[in-house]
């Protein structure tokens, strides 16, 4: 089944042989403190929603933060998130993630959860995601493309990562990049490489719409319901 196949994937990617920059520190939920809970929330997940052979739309975010998949190992799903709408209660950690916020309400716009993932598969371009000590001294999110050193490092990774989620079931036709900025520019430039996918369509991030459109946010669900009913036809 689906679920077997990519729970395999989820489950076991590495960075092993990669040099970071040395400021630089790997977010892994699968292998953090929480990590037990972690996984038992993913292997929950992927049972419920991929118990079947059907090909899915393929939603590629940026990487892991630490309130939405630093916290659940699901991509957009906060603690909160997780619960209310999953049905799966999370044990000992307590997040609310604004992009979780948004990207909730286009599931439910979708139908639910069952109909949404029943198409649509979210992940993201980098599954790993790194911190960098801040200017008040703690570590602060960052993403892959923040550094070029780490962009350059993690490409290798990145692509083995996606051709392993095609071969596990993912349609090539399309895919959605989440993110208009630079997380598509850089699929797009991977893309023409590595001739993943053969049209990429890329729909603005749920932060930047929570942080700076919150008052057209039933404008972008519209947007996101009409990208999705374009692409799964």
């Amino acid at each position: 089944m689906l679920s077997d196949r990519l729970l395999d994937h989820v489950l076991s990617f590495s960075l092993e042989g990669l040099k970071l920059p040395k400021d630089v520190r790997v977010l892994d939920p699968l292998k953090g403190p929480h990590a037990a809970e972690v996984r038992r929330i993913v292997t929950r997940f992927h049972r419920r929603y991929y118990a079947d052979n059907s090909p899915r739309l393929l939603m590629l975010g940026i990487n892991p933060g630490r309130l939405g998949a630093g916290s659940t190992g699901l991509p957009f799903t906060d603690t909160k998130r997780c619960a209310t709408d999953l049905g799966i209660p999370v044990k000992g950690l307590h997040t609310h993630e604004p992009s979780s916020d948004f990207f909730y309400r286009v599931v439910r716009a979708a139908g639910g959860p069952a109909a949404f993932y029943g198409q649509v598969y979210v992940h993201s371009l980098c599954p790993l995601g790194f911190t960098r000590k801040g200017p008040n001294g703690g570590y602060v999110n960052l993403n892959y493309y923040d550094d070029k050193a780490l962009e350059q490092t993690v490409t290798p990774f990145v692509e083995k990562w996606l051709r392993g989620l095609i071969d596990r079931g993912m349609r090539t036709d399309v895919a959605i990049c989440i993110g208009t900025g630079k997380n598509a520019a850089y699929l797009g430039r991977l893309n023409e490489r590595s001739h993943l996918f053969d049209r990429i369509v890329p729909v603005e991030h749920p932060r930047y719409i929570m942080q700076y459109k919150a008052r057209s946010i039933p404008a972008y669900v519209e947007k996101y319901m009409r990208v999705l009913s374009a692409a799964v036809v």
